[in-house]
């Protein structure tokens, strides 16, 4: 039985969210979330955060044994870019685009 929860539009780029997912693929919910408190990047806390939303989806439903859940997938696709202007020198202005990204996670029992 698999519980799932995304995060749409979430302030981190795809490809950065991406290495942080790739680390706690696979492993067991417990164990992910330790990985996740102590790695050092800004995706880290939004994952940890949909990880433990899963699992309480997964209490919510009452048919599946908490301890036995794993991360079965994790994947990040690239969202909307905001384009916004930063002024420089003599007039000019230059282009910086904000990324976002949209991550979602699929936990099942082993």
């Amino acid at each position: 039985m698999e519980v799932t929860a995304k995060l749409n539009f979430a302030h981190v780029g795809a490809q950065k969210a991406r290495l942080v997912a790739d680390l706690v693929r696979g492993k067991n919910v417990s164990e992910a979330l330790k990985v996740l408190t102590f790695t050092n990047k800004k995706s880290a806390d939004l994952m940890k955060k949909l990880i433990e939303s899963a699992v309480a989806n997964a209490d919510f439903k009452k048919t599946i044994d908490l301890d036995k859940l794993f991360v079965k997938t994790i994947y990040v696709n690239q969202g909307p870019v905001l384009k916004r202007f930063r002024p420089r020198a003599q007039g000019r202005a230059s282009g910086i685009r904000k990324k976002l990204s949209h991550i979602n996670v699929v936990l099942d029992e082993r």
